[in-house]
């Protein structure tokens, strides 16, 4: 009697068409931005944590979350259809979400929110709506502050130098999860008229 050839693993079919990835649509900053977040960065006082890698600077318009390929296809074609004008930003403020509970510096950009409004809409069937945009850059996690008061401080005296920029395009990105941090790759750019 012939013996059944012997396998180590089988991974059936199915599972391997569902292969999902970390997706968010983005505003990627130019250098000069993201050098003057670099500069912003190294004015923050001091806390234990993590400043926001310099490659890795952006503004997420929308989170997606886990999603597989053929859902990645389909928001692309949404995306494509998007009619939108380009725009000026620039940084305004840097910020917390809670002066008691600091856990991400962020800095604001402005003028970005009838973009966000429209990529809702045009996912609003697939994807919840966001209940509060708030248009930040997270530029720093922090897990430890050894004196509140003096971070309040010394943050509110940071000077933010002319940072606009003209918004004529915005991404479709994955993340990939590394001990170092995220790597970011796009997935699909989508051009503003």
């Amino acid at each position: 009697m012939e013996e059944e050839p012997r396998t180590l693993f089988h991974i059936p079919l199915e599972v391997k068409l569902k292969n999902k990835m970390r997706v968010f649509i983005s505003i990627n900053l130019p250098e000069s931005i993201k050098k003057e977040i670099s500069r912003i960065q190294d004015s923050l006082p001091e806390f234990t944590g993590k400043k926001t890698e310099f490659e890795n600077l952006h503004l997420t318009l929308k989170f997606l979350g886990e999603i597989d390929e053929e859902m990645v296809e389909k928001v692309k074609n949404r995306l494509n259809k998007i009619k939108f004008e380009k725009f000026e930003t620039e940084i305004d403020e840097i910020g917390f979400f809670s002066p008691q509970f600091i856990k991400i510096i962020w800095v604001h950009l402005k003028n970005c929110g009838e973009l966000q409004k429209r990529i809702d809409e045009a996912l609003s069937d697939i994807f919840d709506k966001e209940h509060r945009f708030m248009s930040h850059i997270t530029i720093a996690r922090v897990k430890k502050i050894k004196d509140k008061k003096r971070f309040l401080d010394d943050i509110s005296k940071i000077k933010i130098k002319e940072s606009k920029f003209i918004v004529d395009k915005f991404y479709l990105m994955k993340s990939e999860l590394n001990p170092k941090g995220p790597i970011y790759r796009i997935l699909g750019e989508f051009s503003l008229t």
